[in-house]
């Protein structure tokens, strides 16, 4: 995974924070985050782990949130004394998420939109975001 390179071709970094704006931009919170998010989709990268740790730093940091984590130079399949929530990726998974309706600036024509991402809960929560994610019920359904 660390080899992974980011496709530099296109301006992906231009389209995906210019879609960011469009979208958020009348957001409650969008400003206040601006400044900070900016900076992954300015930033050259040349390897998708690199921007993988540079998002979850950057929203970790504007959650307020101090988590040490480190790599890993080998692949465990089932790691002992950590917490693994790899399972919460997964696309064979099926993850059962309770949450309760936030106001979402488009709810007007489309409702309530869950799981949409911790941008759209940032932009609209701000700093009751991490009070959100704290009350929010994370389960696993049997398939």
């Amino acid at each position: 995974f660390k080899d992974v390179k980011v496709e530099n071709h296109f301006p992906w970094q231009r389209l995906h924070w210019k879609s960011l704006e469009t979208a958020y931009r009348t957001s409650p919170y969008f400003e206040y985050y601006e400044d900070d998010l900016v900076r992954i989709f300015e930033k050259p990268y040349t390897y998708l782990l690199d921007v993988n740790i540079d998002t979850i730093e950057t929203i970790l940091a504007c959650l307020l949130v101090n988590i040490n984590f480190d790599k890993t130079s080998t692949y465990e399949a089932q790691p002992e004394a950590v917490k693994d929530y790899r399972y919460l990726s997964s696309a064979k998974k099926e993850v059962n998420v309770t949450m309760e309706p936030y106001h979402q600036i488009f709810s007007d024509k489309h409702g309530f939109i869950k799981n949409l991402s911790v941008l759209d809960l940032l932009f609209h929560e701000g700093p009751n975001t991490l009070d959100y994610l704290n009350n929010v019920s994370i389960g696993m359904i049997n398939l």
